[in-house]
């Protein structure tokens, strides 16, 4: 049991730090060498081994959801499920973070009514510590304004902020530590996007890529901004955040982060009346992003070479 939470404390420093793309390989060896290790059937084991067992399978399927690898985290995902399941109720928690991120990558991957089949669910049936309420509430609006259910998404997004403005309380997880204002504030302008409000969504992803000392992962929120104001036609503003993108693009541990600087510079391609500047600081972002991540990467297929 000490060397599983060692094992996966060791995975989320590493993810904190430096992301996804990093941790994704560690965290399936780590999973590999346990599984190999592994003598009892697992229900028959004690309730601490199969709590250690679940929080490392929930850790690796949040990791390679954040590398794009959503086949084997959703079956670590539904492992950990299972794994939980068999706890006493107590110690049942991770559990809702299992499904929050089950939620969350549904959704990515353009199911937001399996999302919102989810998120509701959970909302419906517990009586939840606010911040976990909170959690569903932005997972169930995430879902919504992809289903273009603009005004109950945005209900769903007040209930969230109106939860996490009260702060902690004892009955908070402490798995639950992630979820902040800068979390909520991405969410609500990615979900903006979605709707539509281009200028709202490039509002608060600014407020959250300017969060400072933030796990590796919120990359994401500043990709996303690029996305946007690229969406939205905004050339001069788009090529200075973009600018300030180039060179990081080594240091970025999300995947999906990646993916999303990929699409914008395929927006960019296919712009009307784009400046030059901008058309050459693309092109020096494709070139970068094909260094790190090798042509035959699916997010590169449509990126013409400069």
């Amino acid at each position: 049991m000490e060397h599983v939470a060692a094992l996966t404390a060791e995975l989320l420093e590493t993810d904190r730090t430096a992301g996804a793309r990093r941790a994704a390989p560690a965290a399936l060896r780590a999973v590999a060498s346990v599984a190999a290790t592994g003598r009892r059937p697992l229900r028959s084991s004690c309730a601490a081994e199969r709590s250690a067992l679940m929080e490392l399978l929930q850790v690796a399927a949040w990791m390679l959801f954040d590398a794009e690898r959503h086949g084997i985290s959703q079956r670590l995902s539904r492992r950990a499920l299972a794994l939980a399941r068999t706890l006493p109720e107590e110690a049942r928690s991770v559990e809702l973070l299992v499904l929050s991120v089950l939620c969350l990558q549904e959704e990515h991957l353009g199911r937001p009514a399996t999302s919102l089949r989810i998120s509701s669910s959970v909302l419906a049936g517990r009586d939840l510590p606010a911040r976990v309420a909170a959690i569903f509430h932005v997972r169930e609006a995430r879902a919504r304004a992809r289903l273009r259910q603009g005004r109950r998404a945005l209900r769903s997004l007040a209930a969230a902020r109106e939860l996490l403005a009260d702060g902690p309380c004892e009955r908070d997880p402490s798995w639950t530590w992630w979820f902040d204002r800068s979390e909520l504030d991405g969410h609500h302008g990615l979900a903006l996007a979605d709707l539509g409000d281009l200028d709202g969504a490039a509002s608060l992803l600014h407020e959250a890529a300017a969060a400072g000392d933030a796990p590796a992962y919120r990359s994401l929120f500043s990709t996303e901004l690029a996305s946007v104001l690229a969406r939205a036609g905004a050339w001069r503003e788009t090529d200075a955040w973009l600018s300030g993108l180039v060179g990081s693009v080594p240091d970025i541990g999300s995947v999906r982060a990646l993916n999303a600087l990929a699409r914008t510079t395929r927006t960019i391609e296919r712009g009307p009346r784009v400046p030059r500047a901008l058309r050459d600081t693309s092109g020096h972002l494709a070139a970068s992003l094909r260094e790190e991540t090798g042509p035959a990467h699916p997010a590169f297929r449509a990126v013409r070479r400069p």
